[in-house]
């Protein structure tokens, strides 16, 4: 390819996403002459989704400017905490993220989640339609144009995957307000209404119960709840919210 030379650096956060070559500081990148800024970074394997501000010449440049022989160029990170404006703050995430959207709904996200594999462009059109924030491990996920908004999740330990996404976004966090199975609103519901839901030892034990508006599910203080409350716990502690256990 003959056209604009530049030379580009990455934020260290960044630098997984680039050949090996490209790591440790200022590279040569031929460019077309007409590509955009934002494709030339993700053409080096970075989405656009998890790079930050784009500085030519030390410069702020948004990702439509098309480079020019000679220019500087360094991709930072994301800022942390990120807004995300236009919409409520809400996510989508992809059929290998369960656990980190039932941990995320304990805490009262609003977190949606397709546990079959609906293929990417849906996914993106869903993200795109509910104005959703995409959390994907998927790098080709992430660089799709329609998506409405979008984050690598950079661990595949689900502690590690929701303390970074808490921290990047700052959700308001709600906890025991959401149902863990299907997203629905929890209200709390006396023993009598949801009887008929419950094992005989259930009903002889617990007391207080609370209902998913949605899909009906019972949910009570059982044997898994201690775990939970630590999950809990160390969230509020750690990024804040409103206790509600």
């Amino acid at each position: 390819m003959n056209g604009p030379e530049i030379q580009i650096s990455f934020a260290p956060g960044l630098r997984l996403f680039v050949a090996s070559e490209r790591r440790s500081g200022r590279t040569p990148v031929t460019t077309d002459g007409s590509s955009s800024l934002g494709h030339v970074v993700e053409s080096l394997g970075v989405p656009l989704t998890e790079a930050g501000r784009l500085l030519v010449d030390g410069r702020p440049v948004d990702v439509s400017h098309v480079p020019a022989d000679g220019e500087t160029v360094e991709v930072e990170d994301i800022a942390r905490p990120q807004p995300v404006p236009g919409a409520p703050l809400r996510f989508l995430l992809d059929v290998h993220l369960g656990t980190l959207a039932r941990r995320l709904r304990l805490l009262g996200v609003d977190a949606a989640y397709e546990s079959e594999d609906i293929g990417d462009p849906a996914l993106a059109t869903l993200s795109a339609r509910e104005r959703r924030v995409m959390l994907s491990r998927d790098r080709g996920l992430l660089r799709r144009r329609e998506l409405w908004a979008g984050a690598y999740v950079y661990s595949d330990r689900p502690d590690d995957q929701l303390r970074d996404v808490l921290e990047r976004f700052a959700p308001p966090l709600a906890p025991w307000t959401r149902c863990t199975a299907c997203n629905g609103e929890l209200t709390d519901t006396d023993k009598d209404a949801v009887r008929e839901r419950l094992e005989q030892g259930t009903e002889k034990t617990y007391d207080v119960f609370a209902q998913c508006g949605a899909c009906g599910r019972v949910y009570w203080r059982g044997a898994h709840h201690a775990r939970l409350e630590a999950i809990v716990s160390d969230a509020v502690r750690e990024f804040g919210g409103a206790r509600t256990a």
